[in-house]
Formats: C-alpha cells, sequence, structure tokens
C-alpha cells in the first residue's frame, strides 16, 4: 500500500490478515481456556476491589494498591456505565457519551488551519502530542468482543470518516521507574484517564463545528499503526511505539473524524537501526517474552498480527507475569534507553547519538550510567526524583 514504505510498514499483500478483538491477549484471558484461569480473574479483581491480605514488599503494599487503582477510577467509571448494554467504552468499545453535534456546519477556511487549530485544542485538553493520518481499514478490527458473551460482535464504527486524529499522552517517569510494583501501575491508570478526557473533550469540539467524530481508546482499532501513520514515533522492539518526545512512555487514543484536515507524513529518527542493536528489553522481560532477532513474520499465537513482518511479543508469556505480580508490568518501558526525560540536554544529546553511528558508544554509556535501573516504591513516595536523596 502507498506510504508503507514510509511508515516503516512490511505488510506482504498476500497473507494478511485484519485483527480481530476477541483474539487480543485481554479479551482471550475471559473466554480462552488457554489463558484464562482463576488467577487471571483474580487479577482484575486486584483493580477493583481490596486484596484479602497484602503482601509486606516493596510495591506490593495496601498503599500501593490503593494509590494504582485510584488512577484507574476515572477510565472504569466511562468504561463500567453501560456494562449492562453489552458495551465497555474505552476498552471493547468507542464511546458514545456526547451532545449531539451542531446542525450547521462552520466554513473550515482551509484543511491545512483546520490542522493547525485542531492541534492547538487537541493539547489544550492534555494531549502531549497530536497527529493526524488517513482512514486505513487495514488496522480496523473485523470484530469487536463482547464481554457479555464472551463472542465476537460487529464493528459499528460509521462510513465516511476517513481522517484519524491520534493523541500520546505520556506516562508519569517517576512512577515507571518503579516497575514491577502495584504502584508504577498508576502511571498507566493515569494514561488512560488522561486520554479519556482528551479524547472525549476534542470529540465534542468536533461536533461542535457540526462533524461527526468518534473517540477510541483500546477499541475500534489498533492504536500503534495509525500513530506511526500520524507521525507520532516508531516501532520498537517490544512492540510498543517509541515517540521521540518520551520513548515508549506514552499511552494512545484515537478519534475517527470527517473533519477536513491534512495529513501527516511518518518520521523516523533512528529507532530501527537502533532497536536492531539494542536488546535491552528483551534480556530485561522477564518472561521472556521479546524476540532477540531480527523483525520477522513469526506468529507466536493468534494474540500476534498475520502478515505483517516486525517484532511481535508473545503476549501469552507476557500477560501469565502480569497475572503471577497482580499488576501490570512495564519493564521493557523502564530498560528503554529511550525512556528518558528529554528537558535535559544530556537526555537529548544521548538520544541523537542513539540515532548516528555512535549508537554503540550511546548503548554502552546508557548501561554504564544505570539508566533503567529500578527505583524502590519507598524511592517514589519519600518524593522521587524531586527527593533531597
Amino acid at each position: 500500500m502507498d506510504g508503507d514504505d514510509e511508515a516503516g510498514f512490511e505488510v506482504d499483500p498476500d497473507s494478511f490478515e485484519r485483527f480481530s478483538q476477541k483474539d487480543d491477549i485481554y479479551s482471550r484471558s475471559f473466554w480462552d481456556p488457554t489463558v484464562h484461569s482463576a488467577k487471571s480473574d483474580t487479577f482484575y479483581e486486584t483493580y477493583r476491589k481490596p486484596l484479602k491480605h497484602y503482601r509486606d514488599v516493596d510495591g506490593f503494599t495496601q498503599n500501593d494498591y490503593s494509590v494504582r487503582n485510584a488512577s484507574w477510577y476515572v477510565s472504569d467509571i466511562f468504561a463500567e456505565r453501560f456494562e449492562g448494554d453489552d458495551r465497555r467504552e474505552g476498552f471493547l468499545d468507542a464511546f458514545t457519551v456526547f451532545r449531539a453535534e451542531a446542525s450547521e456546519k462552520r466554513a473550515i477556511p482551509s484543511s491545512a488551519e483546520m490542522t493547525v487549530e485542531i492541534k492547538r485544542v487537541a493539547k489544550a485538553f492534555g494531549a502531549d502530542l497530536v497527529g493526524v493520518t488517513g482512514f486505513d481499514e487495514r488496522w480496523v478490527y473485523t470484530h469487536k468482543y463482547s464481554a457479555k458473551t464472551k463472542s465476537a460482535k460487529p464493528v459499528d464504527l460509521p462510513e465516511g470518516l476517513n481522517n484519524v486524529i491520534v493523541i500520546a499522552t505520556s506516562m508519569d517517569h517517576d512512577l515507571i521507574q518503579t516497575v514491577p510494583s502495584a504502584l508504577s501501575g498508576t502511571a498507566t491508570g493515569l494514561g488512560y484517564a488522561r486520554d479519556t478526557v482528551t479524547v472525549l473533550s476534542l470529540g465534542q469540539y468536533i461536533r461542535n463545528l457540526g462533524y461527526r467524530a468518534v473517540e477510541s481508546l483500546n477499541d475500534t482499532a489498533l492504536a500503534v499503526p495509525y500513530a506511526i501513520q500520524a507521525g507520532l514515533g516508531e516501532y520498537g522492539r517490544h512492540g510498543i511505539l517509541i515517540t521521540k518526545e518520551f520513548g515508549p512512555r506514552i499511552r494512545l487514543g484515537k478519534i475517527f473524524t470527517d473533519l477536513p484536515l491534512d495529513h501527516d507524513a511518518p518520521r523516523t529518527f533512528g529507532v530501527k537501526k537502533f532497536c536492531d542493536q539494542c536488546q535491552r528489553c528483551s534480556n530485561a522481560c522477564p518472561a521472556k517474552a521479546i524476540p532477540f532477532g531480527e523483525p520477522s513474520t513469526r506468529v507466536h499465537n493468534r494474540s500476534n498480527l498475520v502478515g505483517v513482518r516486525k517484532w511481535s511479543v508473545d503476549a501469552e508469556k507476557c500477560f501469565g507475569f502480569w497475572v503471577g505480580q497482580n499488576s501490570d508490568c512495564s519493564i521493557c518501558i523502564r530498560v528503554c534507553p529511550y525512556n528518558k526525560d528529554f528537558s535535559k540536554w544530556w537526555n537529548r544529546v544521548g538520544r541523537w547519538l542513539a540515532g548516528t553511528w555512535l549508537r554503540t558508544l550511546m548503548l554502552k554509556l546508557d548501561v554504564s550510567a544505570g539508566f533503567g535501573t529500578r527505583k524502590s516504591a519507598r524511592w517514589w513516595w519519600a518524593g522521587g526524583s524531586g527527593s533531597a536523596d
């Protein structure tokens, strides 16, 4: 397809298969006996109910679980609002909490000016990064997943929404430094909360202009390919989008719309060549779920895309570790050399080195300087990077 080379995609049109959300690892953990277990049920329950017993282990105390679960409260409100109607909005279904669009469309001076405006508004509503790309059916799910019936259900995305706005919000750097821990899951929960507020507000702004908008987080379509096409970053060895501004420490949201907009071009800054050489995420993954070799079309299980040459994570191994520790894991994000505070000049120098033939030197310096080393939860509670110690 036109633009695939620019985006770094290697899609075989003869073998490619669109993905059904029923086959993602989280959906499978409810219906597939090879993934679902009493332990996975307990894993999900720990996000909403107090534990019967808390461990006296750094990062897994009652205080740690309490702040993590509180961070999920906002996105959970929307996800649980219409569960009786078999909708988990933001995760399995697009959002439907909105006011009607204006009956009269605002006259748009030009798609270029509208694109500048939409990005300004998106950032005012909380987005750290914003990009625009065209609708690409390949990344839209063939089916959604019904949590009620544990089966596939149709995707209800309206036709004619030819533009996709992709937003990224950064996750807290200090919290990610405490991975693995229940506390570190707070960064993920807050990311979803920020995404929810941003896409709902931005979508309503579009409707106020008289145009259609469908706000989406994990539902409806794969976010990473759209984000790459929208120029937000590159694909990393760990299967996560790596942005120039925040590395892999981001959450993604998207809005499908018919608002006239110009498309951004994919951008590269050396991630592919660096990931070819760097294997820190692969080495650090306790489940050994991240590949060491070259990108390939290998399919570990039904939770992988078919017909796309890329680094594919074994989601079954990854999720198994999550269940075992009763919290989501972001070790691959913590150890990634792109996971830095780029407001500091020396980290920007390191990022520049990573995109040059001096990437080997950068990697050695990164390791010797101790970047990516786990910090204790006690360190975060004492003030983290802002503390005296």
